[in-house]
């Protein structure tokens, strides 16, 4: 006996709460309750994502200690580890750091800021839409790298040019998830918000912002990411300070321990962003239950 509007009603073939690990009487033995399994959306143990990355770092090292690596064409993993030590003791890496994250980070805010903003008035116009959305689609088909002569000419070569196209690169995944995010809110939602007669003020507070969020933070785990990625192609242009700066100089003199520790501090970089991004949306999106939990 089932009940469709899923009202606790007693069945010899339904699981019992309490009693989900026991059969009943006469009940035939495919029908036994069983408890859902957490493996089949399990979690990984803590720190289990970093088993790909340590194991590869084994791997290399060894490698690279038997000579089956030449320090010519990689340097092993603890000769960048001494090497970037040194520049950290010595100064230089702090300084071209600090240069590499006051471009992603400008770049960032201004690509989120531009992103959001467009997202909003395509996702609640339909003349925002019709005007916005080609645009950023054919935006989003052209690579930042075809765009670095015309960026040149407009801009110049300096900071301005390089910031523009880092902004630019992070627009698009801001604008597609959060335009997306609000274009799917429940229209009983909507229906509701006009039938209490709120304000459109109070409709993108109470309505909209929480419909887009999840689309936001998808977009953001993106973006931060992307600026990153774009950053690494511009700072090979034109520049005197900055990771990529010095991974550039390195390639001169055949330094690939300094090149190694780039793409090290590269790669640091965009996944602390984005397990910073992942705490942000765990706290912002707090009411939402993981599918596993």
């Amino acid at each position: 006996m089932t009940d469709t509007a899923g009202s606790n009603v007693y069945s010899p073939y339904l699981p019992q709460r309490g009693h989900e690990s026991e059969p009943r009487p006469g009940a035939p033995a495919g029908a036994l309750a069983r408890k859902p399994s957490r493996l089949a959306f399990g979690r990984l143990p803590r720190g289990g994502i970093l088993f790909g990355p340590v194991l590869l770092i084994l791997v290399w090292e060894f490698a690279s200690a038997i000579g089956w690596l030449s320090p010519k064409f990689l340097a092993a993993p603890s000769t960048a580890l001494v090497t970037g030590y040194d520049l950290l003791v010595s100064g230089t890496l702090a300084e071209h750091f600090l240069a590499s994250a006051k471009r992603a980070y400008l770049g960032l805010g201004i690509g989120v800021a531009i992103g959001l903003a467009l997202a909003l008035a395509a996702g609640l116009s339909r003349i925002g839409e019709a005007s916005i959305d080609g645009l950023v689609q054919i935006k989003r088909a052209v690579p930042t790298l075809a765009l670095i002569p015309l960026a040149i000419l407009w801009l110049g070569i300096g900071e301005v040019m390089k910031i523009a196209l880092i902004a630019s690169s992070v627009m698009v995944p801001i604008y597609i998830n959060t335009h997306a995010a609000l274009r799917g809110i429940d229209l009983r939602h909507v229906e509701l918000a006009r039938s209490v007669g709120i304000t459109r003020s109070e409709f993108l507070r109470e309505v909209a912002s929480p419909g887009a969020l999840p689309g936001f933070f998808t977009g953001l785990r993106l973006a931060v990411t992307t600026c990153w990625t774009a950053l690494v192609v511009l700072e090979q242009i034109n520049t005197s300070e900055g990771i990529g700066y010095l991974m550039n100089r390195a390639r001169d003199y055949g330094q690939t321990d300094i090149i190694v520790v780039g793409l090290a501090i590269y790669a640091a970089l965009g996944l602390g962003s984005d397990l910073a991004v992942r705490f942000w949306e765990r706290r912002a999106l707090g009411y939402r239950k993981a599918l596993n939990s």
